[in-house]
């Protein structure tokens, strides 16, 4: 017996054909598409005076880092220390870990990580004077100084201090540890909601930018140009309103953090798109390039068709599946038939349920293109995906490290 090795789910080569190539389901993504986005941000982001540190959390494929990093980006923003690890090991220079580090093992990390490469710029979040004790004291025991932010929330959010004053209150904690840095203040606005959302953010982001200010007239930052930074990808256009300021521009380094955009959606960041243009008046904005690709496995009903992927090869947090076009194998891309009338229903572990909308043809077999909502919990399904162009030949692929 010959014992062969496991392909990876989606596995593609450069040159090979999306539709006849490839064993679906597939991880994909429209190359003019994701060019288009990684420009439109970095763009966004210069043209009012601020840097971008894109979320890697979304898509943990170096690949994609390294096509942000050469658009311009100042950074990654990251969430764990072992994402840091990941993001160092494939070149990435400066992190800003948008997170506590908590737990010895974690700094341990860390500390690896800054002894070997005394270079790499690294900052992470505090948000309790119990938080800037335990840090000092492992970084310092190892003759380290570790550069810290302030996270500044709000009530009922996630971290952060909750006031004005506790940031005045960790700031002075910090001073007093030899072993840490404060080098910014640093805040995310995407837990604020309900109907007066735009106007608490911007309330938000004014008390930051004040906070920053106030620190800094103190002497408080190791930085002569400390970091101030917030926005995900739902509000970064009101985050970068506030920063777009002067007195902003001369004294912080303006830092924008989001991250689903590299892909953009079909479901809950096309929504938020359109709030952005309408407040900014823009006329064009980021595009889909994210799908996930299945077969028709089954048509054991009229008007009822099965697709052969489920809750392990796309996210459904957020919305199930959307269907967007129907190919047959060794068609071209031009001859892709629009099936968005169709709805998936239900969606199990390898399986999705849809609605075939009346006067839609479907063959088992046929191949469908499907849009996602939330890809941040698509591409954790895959450690492999493949990069197409508009004939959909791969012209790519990448390595998710999740």
């Amino acid at each position: 017996m010959t014992t062969l090795i496991a392909p990876e789910k989606g596995a593609a080569s450069p040159g090979a054909s999306l539709l006849s190539d490839i064993a679906l389901p597939a991880l994909v993504i429209h190359q003019d598409a994701l060019d288009h986005n990684i420009a439109w941000m970095q763009a966004f982001a210069s043209d009012r005076g601020a840097e971008l540190a894109p979320h890697g959390k979304t898509s943990m494929a170096p690949a994609l880092f390294q096509r942000q990093l050469a658009a311009g980006a100042w950074g990654m923003t990251l969430a764990t220390a072992v994402q840091t690890r990941a993001a160092q090991a494939h070149g990435v220079r400066r992190v800003l870990m948008a997170n506590q580090l908590v737990g010895a093992p974690n700094m341990a990390l860390i500390a690896e990580l800054l002894t070997a490469d005394p270079d790499f710029d690294f900052h992470c979040l505090v948000d309790h004077p119990a938080q800037v004790t335990a840090l000092s004291a492992f970084f310092g025991a190892r003759g380290l100084a570790l550069q810290v932010m302030i996270e500044y929330g709000v009530p009922g959010g996630r971290c952060g201090c909750r006031s004005e004053s506790e940031v005045r209150e960790l700031a002075r904690a910090i001073a007093g540890q030899p072993a840490l840095r404060l080098t910014g203040i640093e805040g995310y606005e995407g837990v604020i909601h309900g109907a007066e959302a735009a106007t608490d953010i911007r309330a938000f982001a004014d008390s930051l930018v004040r906070l920053a200010e106030e620190l800094r007239g103190q002497g408080a930052f190791a930085l002569d140009r400390p970091i101030v930074t917030a926005s995900g990808s739902a509000w970064y256009d009101l985050i970068a309103a506030a920063f777009d300021q002067l007195e902003v521009r001369e004294r912080f380094l303006a830092v924008m953090r989001p991250g689903s955009y590299v892909v953009h959606d079909h479901g809950i960041y096309r929504d938020a798109q359109c709030g952005v243009l309408a407040r900014t008046g823009l006329n064009e904005g980021l595009q889909p390039a994210m799908e996930v690709w299945a077969h028709v496995q089954s048509l054991p009903e009229p008007g009822f068709a099965i697709l052969a992927l489920g809750k392990r090869d796309i996210a459904h947090d957020a919305g199930l599946p959307l269907p967007l076009r129907r190919y047959r194998p060794g068609q071209t891309a031009a001859e892709a038939v629009d099936v968005s009338g169709c709805t998936v229903t239900a969606i199990m572990d390898q399986h999705a349920f849809m609605v075939v909308a009346p006067g839609t043809a479907l063959a088992i077999g046929d191949v469908i293109a499907l849009g996602t909502s939330h890809p941040c919990l698509t591409f954790d399904k895959w450690r492999q995906g493949c990069i197409v162009d508009e004939e959909l030949q791969v012209v790519d692929i990448f390595a998710t490290c999740f």
